[in-house]
């Protein structure tokens, strides 16, 4: 029973989703001698796929972002996560959430980060009745080399505790686009 209603939840998240971007907004030209706004010039949308498939294994990952250049070296943004993760006859999990992004570019080539992020777990052992629904809270920080519109980097959960959540490192290598 609690296994239909995850799936059922997992179903329909995704689909919101993907309703989502399916959305397009059209709007009026606005003629060359009228002022445009400069908040959309500012914002860069972002963020990963990731699809890792296995003997008996799959994770699906989905992280739109968007963030809103204050100035060339400061930057704020949201982010979305869901991930769906399978290891057959052992476990299913689905992860979704939201987190806050700060971004500081000091220079050109260096940019530091710090980020909120909320995620739920729900996660179902296989083999048995073991089930377990738990929020997971990071807070990161962060640093990478930037070329252009890529960062390549690590970031440090504070709120990592070995014992519970769910990374398995308080080390995180990433790689960040916004275009």
């Amino acid at each position: 029973m609690k296994k239909n209603i995850i799936d059922d939840l997992t179903k329909r998240v995704v689909f919101l989703f993907f309703m989502g971007l399916s959305f397009t907004v059209l709007g009026q030209d606005i003629p060359a001698d009228e002022p445009q706004s400069t908040f959309w010039k500012n914002v860069q949308f972002g963020g990963g796929l990731g699809l890792g498939i296995g003997t008996g294994f799959t994770n699906i990952l989905v992280a739109p972002s968007a963030i809103y250049n204050i100035n060339q070296y400061a930057a704020v943004g949201v982010g979305l996560q869901y991930s769906h993760l399978k290891q057959r006859d052992f476990f299913t999990s689905s992860m979704y959430g939201a987190s806050l992004i700060g971004l500081f570019n000091p220079t050109e080539e260096i940019q530091l980060s710090a980020e909120l992020e909320q995620l739920r777990v729900n996660l179902q052992n296989v083999d048995s009745d073991f089930s377990d629904d738990f929020w997971n809270t990071g807070l990161f920080i962060g640093a990478g080399y930037r070329m252009n519109n890529v960062t390549v980097g690590a970031r440090y959960n504070l709120l990592f505790q070995a014992d519970k959540g769910v990374y398995g490192d308080a080390l995180i290598p990433f790689v960040r686009v916004f275009f």
